[in-house]
């Protein structure tokens, strides 16, 4: 085992799938430390469950290479699963059992020594918060309560990697903060956490994250650093009346650069903000908009990622 896998927990290096003529994965190259929670980011399609599936030996690479604690998953598979902890976008439990028969369950499945199967149940019903709940159904559980079993069932043989695919997908916003909660405890205990997600505002919770689109990674870093060092500029809030009018007024004002509307009001990036808003709003008044605001205010990943996104479009027609 080399000194570098050795450092980390997962390292994937130059992995590729393909589906016939469709590149899924195009050379993905990313490497997590013990008790780090990476953070995937992207929009439905973008490769994020093909990565995981085959970080979890689901799914057989193109080509490139992953190890998981410093075993190859291509070598033995087995083995990787045996320190993966696995929990699918999709509920996967049982509705018609109850919260202990399910723990008990996936006890056997992961093949947890019945001497300590006990122990590690009851730790999973705390940690979850469900012990007043073990002898409900499943299907009785609010979709919050649902996520949390089925995180308590994917620990129960203690493993050191984590690996939630779209974990609060569906969840209310309140328990996806405590899931979370629950995320950041299991880091603090050592074990590395990859999770994949399309909400911009879970990534924030992330040590470093992954921005993919297309299959490829288009940024890796903190979410401070990606927020601030993507945006060649500064950003500008604009408001104004009619949204469609104004949306086509700034498509042909070239200081205003990547210009994109988030809900009633648009995002656009200027050289130097507090230079260019006067003419800026000028320019808009002539054209028939109302009510005309240009505020300066901070990126979010949202805004990163769509900045991101135009480049990766702009550069791949510049290719072609």
């Amino acid at each position: 085992m080399s000194a570098t896998v050795a450092a980390h927990a997962i390292q994937v290096q130059a992995l590729c799938k393909r589906f016939g003529d469709f590149n899924a994965v195009s050379n993905v190259s990313f490497a997590i430390a013990r008790g780090e929670i990476l953070g995937f980011l992207g929009p439905n399609g973008a490769g994020k469950s093909t990565v995981i599936r085959m970080l979890c030996g689901l799914l057989r690479p193109t080509s490139g290479q992953i190890t998981v604690d410093g075993i190859d998953v291509a070598h033995d598979p087995d083995a990787v699963r045996q320190r993966i902890g696995y929990m699918s976008q999709k509920f996967s439990l049982y509705n018609d059992l109850s919260v202990l028969e399910n723990l008990q369950f996936f006890g056997g499945v992961y093949g947890v020594d019945r001497r300590l199967i006990d122990e590690r149940i009851h730790g999973a019903l705390q940690m979850a918060g469900l012990n007043e709940h073990a002898d409900a159904l499943v299907q009785a559980l609010a979709g919050g309560w649902k996520q949390r079993l089925a995180l308590g069932c994917a620990i129960l043989h203690q493993p050191k990697v984590l690996v939630l695919d779209e974990p609060t997908s569906g969840v209310d916003p309140l328990s996806r903060r405590r899931f979370w909660d629950l995320i950041h405890k299991l880091s603090a205990d050592g074990v590395t956490v990859l999770v994949s997600t399309h909400h911009m505002d879970e990534a924030e919770y992330c040590n470093r994250v992954a921005l993919i689109n297309r299959g490829s990674i288009v940024a890796l870093d903190t979410p401070e650093n990606i927020r601030h060092r993507a945006l060649d500029g500064e950003l500008v809030e604009i408001r104004g009346a009619p949204l469609g009018r104004m949306l086509e007024a700034l498509a042909a004002y070239a200081p205003a650069r990547d210009v994109a509307v988030f809900g009633s009001v648009v995002h656009a990036l200027l050289t130097h903000a507090s230079e260019e808003s006067p003419a800026l709003m000028d320019y808009l008044q002539q054209r028939g908009i109302s009510d005309v605001a240009v505020t300066r205010i901070e990126p979010t990943l949202e805004d990163a990622f769509v900045r991101m996104i135009g480049m990766q479009a702009r550069n791949a027609g510049a290719a072609a």
